[in-house]
């Protein structure tokens, strides 16, 4: 039982609002707080709100109730889809909200509804103070180690701070269920016949973490002369004409999966490959909530941040004096830092995983 006194009152939290409206990455690595939330409210009702790109994450989730879907794209949401929004939330009577976002709408929503109490951050992505903490009614300090805490335990914090308790918790996904491996088993049935399959993501939402093309080349048909491997790439929708340039250019067939699968596909495909070879992007933490070997491409800014949670993995960076580790992408001198990381660097660390 979990107690906290306001007042007049004791409150026994039963009915928690989390909101997480971020990207995909960043929702998957925040349930390792709702996690080590749900162990010290197993009794508690837990709702969370995300953004539709990372819906398919939490839904038949273990440790998740409820989802309430917000499309937070300023377009998209009229006076009256948020007067609706703010009486849906109200009407649910939360006795708790805590946010993994600081975005504005949100801790408005949630002052408007009459949530009691509302629990933020001081800072949570970059180290900077925000004004929107002023709507909450608690705020937790986070790792002053910032810059070389895991996001995960930065979101953990705030748990652990609201509650004054130790724990730890483990991104959790939605259940892969027999559906999801059919599609899965499908797809790979279509890759030549191999003693390995190897996946590839080359493509991310932001330009600058992308290890270039010719060196993705490069690297397939290396790992092709030393292995019996079957490739190919996963991606969103919008990576597939990208993904279509990189094969092109390769002398070694590759498959193109981009668009293929839903999230929880994705993750049933990781459970039956060999290897991910992937830039940072949120579908690296989708896999490393599974058994897949994991060889990730970094820029020099992130890999302590938001390295793949998985006990078989490698972070693969540049190591420079003048690309310094530094708090933000944009602050780093050399911008686009990841072409610098070698073909046979990657290849090291790739042949490290598939020989153990």
């Amino acid at each position: 039982m979990i107690l906290l006194k306001r007042g007049w009152s004791m409150l026994q939290y039963k009915n928690i609002l989390i909101h997480s409206l971020v990207n995909i990455g960043d929702v998957v690595l925040s349930t390792s707080a709702v996690a080590l939330l749900k162990q010290m409210c197993p009794d508690a009702k837990i709702t969370m709100m995300v953004k539709p790109s990372a819906a398919e994450v939490v839904y038949n989730n273990s440790i998740i109730d409820e989802v309430i879907v917000f499309k937070y794209k300023e377009k998209q949401k009229s006076w009256r889809s948020m007067w609706e929004l703010l009486q849906d939330i109200r009407g649910r009577n939360f006795d708790l909200v805590i946010t993994f976002d600081r975005k504005l709408r949100p801790a408005l929503l949630t002052l408007f509804a009459g949530i009691p109490v509302r629990v933020a951050p001081d800072r949570i992505f970059d180290n900077k103070a925000s004004w929107v903490t002023k709507f909450y009614t608690d705020i937790i300090h986070t790792s002053d180690d910032f810059l070389n805490t895991h996001q995960s335990q930065l979101f953990q914090d705030i748990i652990k701070g609201f509650f004054k308790r130790q724990g730890n918790g483990r991104p959790v996904i939605g259940t892969i269920t027999e559906e999801h491996k059919f599609k899965a088993e499908v797809l790979l049935q279509s890759l030549p016949k191999a003693k390995k399959k190897i996946a590839l993501c080359v493509k991310g939402t932001y330009y600058l973490k992308n290890w270039p093309q010719e060196k993705f080349v490069e690297l397939v048909r290396e790992l092709s002369s030393r292995y019996e491997a079957a490739f190919y790439i996963v991606g969103a929708p919008e990576d597939y004409t990208y993904a279509e340039e990189v094969i092109t250019k390769s002398s070694v067939p590759i498959a193109n999966f981009c668009g293929r699968t839903n999230l929880i596909d994705y993750a049933a495909l990781m459970e039956m490959s060999d290897l991910l070879i992937t830039i940072d992007t949120g579908g690296m933490h989708i896999a490393a909530t599974t058994s897949v070997p994991i060889v990730g491409i970094f820029r020099c800014v992130s890999e302590k941040r938001w390295y793949p949670l998985n006990e078989r993995s490698v972070a693969v960076t540049i190591r420079k004096q003048d690309c310094p580790q530094v708090e933000s992408p944009e602050n780093c001198p050399m911008k686009y830092c990841v072409e610098e990381i070698s073909v046979a660097h990657v290849l090291n660390e790739v042949n490290r995983l598939l020989e153990k």
